[in-house]
């Protein structure tokens, strides 16, 4: 359960209402107007609390949990206990992420600049913004409305902020166009030098990096990522992606729309992923590659040539997700036979 200490509550909230925000219905013989007080786990939720079941993994403990209410695909739905009053939905992690929302929703924030900032005087600053201490901001900077950018952040100069970007404390970006609604996380480096250099016996020499980064709309990035500025072509981050944490996005990269990369992937210069690609954690793409619409990468996967759309793939090198189980299968079973051959 949430500590109020950190989180503000809103609610209750009537059983109906829960369904209709959440696009979801209330099951057979569910009170509609019965009220919720909070949301919580399967395991810890009480009788005036919303739950989900979302991995059948866990169907024992949603047999016998407390919770008066809970957010289920409605094939799961005759396991519920008897007390409990169901949600139903085709897609009851998305549907308890909104009704959770309405019960958390976004903190309020003050509006007004901290007297400890830096705003270069020819910076254009939104209406409505929220600039904490010790922010830097850059000449001709431009930001836009209803903005939040945390301690001791640094915009460079010429950066451009749309409408309702959330920024956390100690970010840095410089060379980068970003759009609307994007929020930033706590120490992500966007713009800086790509790992451009020519090698050389006599010493190696840096290539000018002369692009930008540019991210689109609705795009989340998380704490310690970094996404270098393109070597000449921009690098570009497409509308709705989510990035982890700890992940790198090298110079020349495009990521298309909604990709979702996890914590500690790194995206080699000039590689290209087409639409809602996902990456699991530490995966490792070599340069100038293309991975195609809608493939999949499991984690741990090293990608050392083009990977087509559609696919999923594990392993390194990479190959169909089928034939990665296959391998591993065959080498515990060889494993196996040598410990008994030498036992």
């Amino acid at each position: 359960m949430a500590d109020l200490r950190f989180f503000s509550r809103h609610g209750p909230i009537a059983l109906a209402d829960l369904a209709a925000l959440s696009g979801a219905r209330c099951g057979e013989g569910a009170d509609p107007a019965k009220m919720i007080d909070d949301v919580g786990p399967l395991d810890e939720a009480g009788e005036n609390c919303l739950s989900f079941l979302a991995n059948p993994r866990y169907l024992e403990t949603f047999a016998c949990s407390a919770a008066g209410a809970c957010i289920v695909h409605p094939r799961h739905a005759a396991r519920a206990p008897a007390h409990m009053s169901l949600i139903l939905s085709e897609t009851p992690y998305r549907a308890y992420a909104l009704a959770a929302r309405a019960f958390y929703p976004e903190a309020d924030r003050s509006p007004g600049i901290a007297p400890t900032a830096r705003i270069d005087p020819s910076a254009s600053i939104g209406a409505d913004g929220t600039i904490a201490e010790g922010v830097v901001i850059g000449a001709r900077a431009r930001i836009g409305r209803r903005c939040s950018i945390g301690a001791n952040t640094v915009i460079g100069r010429d950066v451009e902020l749309g409408d309702d970007v959330a920024i956390g404390a100690l970010a840095t970006l410089s060379h980068c166009l970003v759009g609307d609604r994007v929020r930033i996380y706590p120490g992500v480096r966007i713009g800086q030098d790509g790992f451009g250099l020519a090698p050389h016996p006599d010493g190696h020499v840096k290539v000018p990096q002369l692009g930008r980064v540019v991210i689109g709309n609705d795009v989340e990035i998380g704490a310690n990522t970094t996404i270098d500025r393109g070597s000449g072509p921009d690098t570009v981050i497409g509308d709705g992606c989510w990035l982890d944490n700890l992940v790198q996005i090298a110079h020349n990269v495009r990521l298309g729309r909604g990709c979702i990369i996890a914590a500690q992937t790194g995206i080699s210069g000039s590689t290209r992923l087409g639409d809602f690609v996902v990456a699991g954690g530490q995966v490792g793409i070599a340069d100038h590659l293309r991975v195609g619409d809608g493939a999949r990468l499991a984690a741990q996967t090293g990608v050392a040539k083009d990977v087509a759309a559609g696919t999923v793939v594990g392993g390194t090198p990479a190959v169909p997700i089928r034939v990665w189980h296959r391998q591993t299968h065959l080498l515990a079973k060889l494993a196996r036979c040598g410990g008994k051959a030498h036992g």
